[in-house]
């Protein structure tokens, strides 16, 4: 992982949401490291843990870019999203997934079979919904949007209530 250094000292801030109060880790240059779910805070320190090393979160204020960025997103701007600087540390093969999931439009899902299609690897389903899991920047790479094959929702890091949710926000159409 060449991102990984000794230590790592990332700005911790927090943001309301309709769905709770999202996590926003950003770098020095601002850019979004990771996001999550306040009640799924230990999943996000452990994520950066993995793909950093030792991580230290310092309280601070993410930048105004991003915090509007993401407001409009929850407003109903769904295109804000694609706006957002971020940045990940991983495997060469969860960064192939990771920059796969924003070209999956807003208001449609993909099952994890056709994105190992899509990234040359048809075999791959697993390891897509494995990577797929280790995603530390939930709603902005958007892994909310792969779905069963049989298009059941399946595994959310953040809970299927709010995968729900972003689905439908997004235009989705959801049974049950």
């Amino acid at each position: 992982m060449a991102d990984r250094k000794m230590s790592q000292t990332f700005t911790l801030d927090r943001l309301g949401t309709p769905i709770g109060v999202a996590l926003l880790v950003t770098d020095d240059e601002g850019m979004l490291r990771a996001l999550d779910w306040e009640d799924y805070e230990g999943r996000m320190l452990e994520l950066l843990r993995l793909q950093y090393g030792a991580v230290t979160l310092q309280q601070g204020r993410a930048p105004r870019s991003l915090s509007r960025a993401l407001g409009g997103y929850f407003k109903g701007d769904l295109d804000r999203l694609a706006t957002i600087e971020w940045c990940v540390a991983g495997t060469p093969f969860q960064k192939k997934v990771w920059t796969a999931l924003p070209k999956i439009p807003a208001g449609t899902t993909m099952s994890y079979g056709a994105l190992a299609a899509k990234l040359k690897a048809p075999n791959a389903m697993r390891a897509v919904g494995h990577a797929n899991g280790s995603n530390p920047i939930s709603v902005v790479v958007p892994c909310h949007r792969l779905i069963g094959a049989n298009g059941s929702l399946v595994k959310y890091g953040g809970g299927l209530d709010r995968k729900r949710w972003l689905l439908r926000h997004e235009g989705v159409t959801i049974d049950s």
